[in-house]
């Protein structure tokens, strides 16, 4: 099933936030739940040119990279189907138009139903991802070499650190029992850069 395939259906949707979603849903939803969409990994791989960078410093900002072995946790959002429309809408220019993020379908697995493993129900999802074909994606790079890119940044919406910072709390604070290396490495270098 494709993006535009459950567009067409009737009802609420469901959107997953990994990056600034987490802490900033800025867009209006029924509920969220805690959970993590499977075969993709997180990474700084992506250039952010307008909200935590600009053209001559781009920061850097998490994509989804698909990686069968891999899981990925973030926040799910139920949007009322009369809300859908607007939520979209200032989605789509908040991550695609500014961010360079195309609209993409995923299965989500909330926490509580993790535990009920053969019972548990997925969820289809949409989910911004930007990819290697993207002209502002910037790709793999030691993580040392990443986090001394994200100290340097600031955008429209506030310095690349900030960014850094809020994802690793949520991480710490709404999965603390979740090991994300990629992130928790750079915030470390990132930190130590800045103390």
């Amino acid at each position: 099933m494709k993006p535009q395939d459950i567009m067409k259906e009737k009802g609420s949707k469901w959107i997953f936030g990994y990056g600034s979603l987490v802490w900033k849903p800025d867009f209006k939803y029924k509920r969220s739940k805690i959970g993590f969409v499977q075969g993709y990994k997180r990474r700084f791989w992506h250039g952010d040119d307008f909200h935590r960078g600009d053209k001559d410093k781009p920061g850097r900002v998490v994509t989804l990279v698909q990686d069968h072995e891999a899981c990925t946790w973030g926040v799910a959002y139920e949007v009322a189907e009369s809300q859908v429309e607007e939520s979209l809408r200032y989605l789509d220019m908040r991550e695609a138009v500014a961010g360079g993020y195309a609209l993409e379908l995923v299965e989500f697995t909330a926490r509580e139903e993790k535990a009920l493993q053969e019972h548990s129900h997925k969820l289809l999802a949409l989910v911004y991802i930007a990819t290697s074909d993207n002209p502002i994606y910037l790709g793999p790079a030691p993580e040392s070499e990443i986090a001394a890119q994200i100290v340097l940044c600031r955008g429209s919406a506030g310095l690349n650190m900030e960014y850094l910072v809020c994802l690793a709390q949520f991480m710490r604070h709404c999965c603390a029992d979740v090991e994300d290396e990629h992130l928790f490495s750079i915030e470390a270098a990132a930190l130590a850069l800045v103390l």
